[in-house]
């Protein structure tokens, strides 16, 4: 599962990437120093890039992280289990897309959305040692770079009374290349990752696709080579006391190269 993202590049070179993308969002002045770990399991607000059904043309407008169970409602649910189900919905499994013809991903599959991002945070188990180390993930040479996803809106009513359209969207995963199945490499999700596509590749999702097209872009594994990997401080509630930014490199004492998790094992390192 990738439950963190990041987002410190200048929100305008979306605008570069898609010259014809209105801008809809509610927020025009991003605080970048508290969107460097954006944590899904907090449904946050973040700035998605989809086309308009009715108009064709491609938009930015905020929408939160997790797709609202709407099939929920109704049947007396309480909130948490509500939230609780949410936070199972912040991904959404690339194989059951176009194979799983009973999940709410292959009733999403043409609601597509980009997730713009500057990187993301993945963490690493090690043995012996009581926390996982976090790694900062970007692809190499590219200062923000595109996510697949999927959306859907929804109309909720404020304190006011006054009805609005309201955004939820998922990251897209698959299995990992070397790299990310060395980091992410513990939990029921382990040896996942973001669909990580070329820039050549990224736009053929908000296009006019079949379902034999999707899962070709689904089947395409960024190479390793193509990705730049550091270990960095921990995430949650975390203040770096140096001044460096979260997701600057950080220095674990200790830290066997990836391939081995172990640090008291002779193994070599796969990398």
């Amino acid at each position: 599962m990738c439950w963190d993202i990041s987002l410190h590049s200048d929100i305008e070179i979306v605008k570069k990437a898609f010259p014809s993308l209105k801008d809809q969002r509610r927020n025009l002045n991003y605080d970048l120093s508290k969107m460097e770990d954006v944590w899904a399991w907090s449904f946050p607000e973040y700035p998605i890039i989809y086309r308009e059904k009715a108009t064709g043309e491609l938009a930015l407008t905020e929408m939160e992280w997790g797709i609202y169970p709407l099939y929920l409602e109704g049947k007396g649910k309480t909130q948490l289990e509500i939230d609780t189900q949410r936070r199972n919905q912040v991904n959404a499994r690339s194989e059951r897309i176009v194979d799983d013809a009973k999940s709410i991903w292959y009733r999403m599959k043409s609601q597509r959305c980009l997730i713009p991002v500057s990187g993301i945070f993945e963490h690493r188990k090690i043995k012996t040692w009581k926390k996982k180390v976090p790694y900062y993930i970007a692809e190499k040479g590219r200062d923000l770079f595109y996510i697949p996803g999927l959306y859907q809106f929804m109309e909720v009513v404020d304190e006011q009374g006054v009805v609005e359209k309201k955004g939820n969207f998922a990251m897209i995963t698959r299995a990992a290349n070397d790299v990310m199945a060395g980091i992410h490499n513990d939990g029921n999700n382990k040896h996942r990752m973001p669909l990580f596509l070329p820039e050549s590749m990224e736009k053929e999702w908000l296009a006019d696709i079949t379902p034999l097209e999707m899962a070709e872009l689904f089947s395409f594994q960024l190479p390793s080579d193509q990705l730049t990997y550091t270990p960095v401080f921990s995430l949650r509630n975390a203040v770096r006391m140096d001044g460096k930014h979260l997701y600057e490199p950080f220095d674990w004492q200790g830290l066997p190269p990836l391939g081995n998790d172990d640090p008291g094992s002779v193994q070599g390192s796969l990398f």
